[in-house]
């Protein structure tokens, strides 16, 4: 287990240097951790170093209590790449995870290879939508919302073939710790990130599952024509966690995409 103190907060990290020319940084979602990843990375590596870690409020990374917007999610993750001596990345994020990415990517494009970002917006939900599920899991906690979420998350297909493993993934979800989830639901509501995606020039994949209903085909098909020369990808039958219930298939498009194929 890695852990290593950023910006005075402990982070829960896995950094798996193999000396290989590129770098693979994977971001994860609202109330998920860095195993959401693990197939993914796995058919990765042979192509690249990997970096997973559980963003603050999540995972066995610390809560922060102050935590002020999607910025202090950025200066952690670029934070994290400096005490690890990473010069350059491919950055992959999921959901918040690419919100992330987008401003990660476009204040560091120097140090950005690429961008995958996966199942995400320049801006996701409105206000309302997120007061409303803050204040669901201030009542109930976030078994309150779980079900509701695996609805979103995994296709109905999916639900039905693989009830376990999305036991196993709502057991992660009512895991996350609730001010955790309600600074990050915090951060999502208050970030519009029209601007910086429009402004991005760092070569850029967007993927989403043709079933997500947390952000749409057609939401994500905006960002991708937001950002310019950015490539867009439908995964057929997949929900809003790719990474997941169709995790080869997101590893082969971003091989494809960078061109990083044997």
């Amino acid at each position: 287990m890695q852990i290593i103190d950023i910006n005075g907060h402990v982070i829960h990290y896995q950094w798996q240097n193999a000396g290989k020319t590129h770098t693979f940084l994977f971001i994860n979602s609202l109330g998920t951790d860095y195993r959401i990843w693990t197939e993914v990375a796995h058919s990765l590596k042979e192509y690249g170093n990997i970096l997973l870690f559980d963003k603050r409020g999540h995972g066995l990374s610390d809560v922060v209590p102050d935590t002020n917007g999607l910025n202090d999610f950025v200066d952690d993750t670029q934070a994290l790449l400096n005490k690890l001596n990473i010069e350059k990345c491919i950055i992959i994020g999921l959901s918040v995870g690419g919100m992330i990415a987008q401003v990660l990517g476009s204040r560091i494009p120097q140090k950005t290879e690429k961008l995958v970002l996966c199942d995400t917006r320049h801006k996701i939900g409105n206000p309302p939508i997120w007061n409303d599920r803050i204040k669901a899991v201030e009542k109930g906690g976030l078994s309150r919302i779980s079900d509701g979420v695996m609805q979103r998350w995994f296709s109905e297909n999916f639900r039905k073939q693989q009830p376990i493993k999305v036991a196993g993934y709502k057991n992660m979800l009512e895991r996350t710790p609730v001010l955790g989830y309600i600074k990050t639901c915090e951060a999502i509501r208050d970030a519009d990130l029209t601007e910086i995606a429009s402004r991005i020039q760092i070569p850029t994949l967007c993927v989403v599952g043709s079933e997500d209903k947390s952000t749409t085909v057609n939401e994500v098909r905006n960002l991708s024509e937001l950002i310019a020369g950015s490539r867009f990808e439908i995964i057929e039958g997949s929900g809003h966690i790719p990474c997941v219930d169709n995790p080869q298939v997101l590893a082969e498009l971003i091989l494809n995409f960078t061109g990083l194929h044997s």
